[in-house]
């Protein structure tokens, strides 16, 4: 059976081992060991060195990394020093603006056998979400593709949550289109705000995405139950997927609401998330 894709994705700097060993133990369902915005240029070494020591040995949960920009002098290093290692789960892709990046990081970073790591990818611009399908389709080693929130709000100077409704919309039909799962949201930066993290993950979900990417474990039950399904949600879903069992096309359940083969497909996603922990 396959694995239930991540909820929740927490982020670490690279260059705090001890941080990073913490992480791997706080709940989150993956980690993503950050060498680029989250790590001070003299401390990029350091921080490969630390990264690839740790993930030289298999590890107890999915382990990414967020490697340099892609067209700076950090990405080859980054990408030579972990790509191989048995204990990467996938690679980060950061400010992708186009489907050429996605497929020469594949071609340095994946074996020709087609194995691990997973590409994901990071839109981060105008130009990025411009060309996100194109980027969501550009490889068969790319099992994803998300916003970075922070630069491309910089980027567009949008000055709250609503201006981005859009790209996050945008990402969301990239994603599916290409067959990829649904995109994770971007991480919420005030990690005292819970409230507001609650609500924008209820908005998110309303869109369309799938869990969250946090920066600090308290962050993590608040993503898990706002995706979650709701007791409610999953009854009905139980009570599609049990009427459908008994009927190929389309059917009417007994409150008169219509049901055709595509609800039927969303019910079951909603059991198999409910069955995830």
């Amino acid at each position: 059976m396959t694995a239930p894709a991540p909820l929740t994705w927490l982020y670490v700097p690279g260059d705090r081992p001890d941080v990073v060993a913490k992480a791997l133990h706080a709940g989150a369902d993956a980690v993503i060991i950050d060498l680029e915005d989250a790590v001070a240029p003299d401390r990029k070494e350091y921080a490969r060195a630390a990264t690839a020591e740790l993930l030289s040995a298999p590890q107890p949960l999915p382990v990414h990394v967020r490697v340099n920009a892609l067209d700076g002098p950090l990405a080859e290093a980054d990408l030579r020093a972990v790509a191989p290692l048995p204990g990467l789960a996938g690679l980060r892709l950061p400010k992708v603006t186009s489907r050429a990046e996605v497929i020469r990081v594949a071609e340095r970073a994946v074996p020709a056998d087609g194995g691990a790591p997973a590409l994901h990818a990071l839109v981060e611009s105008a130009l990025g979400l411009e060309h996100a399908f194109a980027i969501a389709t550009a490889h068969p080693a790319l099992h994803g593709v998300s916003l970075g929130e922070a630069d491309l709000r910089a980027d567009l100077g949008v000055r709250d949550e609503a201006g981005l409704n859009w790209a996050r919309s945008r990402v969301v039909v990239a994603a599916r289109a290409a067959g990829l799962a649904p995109p994770a949201q971007s991480v919420h930066p005030d990690i005292r705000d819970l409230d507001g993290l609650a609500a924008s993950c209820a908005r998110g979900r309303a869109l369309g995405f799938l869990g969250r990417a946090a920066i600090h474990p308290r962050q993590l039950p608040v993503i898990e139950r706002a995706y979650l399904p709701t007791p409610a949600e999953i009854e009905r879903a139980e009570e599609i997927t049990k009427a459908a069992a008994t009927d190929e096309g389309a059917l009417a359940l007994p409150d008169g609401r219509f049901v055709d083969k595509a609800v039927v497909e969303g019910a079951r996603r909603v059991l198999a998330l409910a069955r995830r922990k």
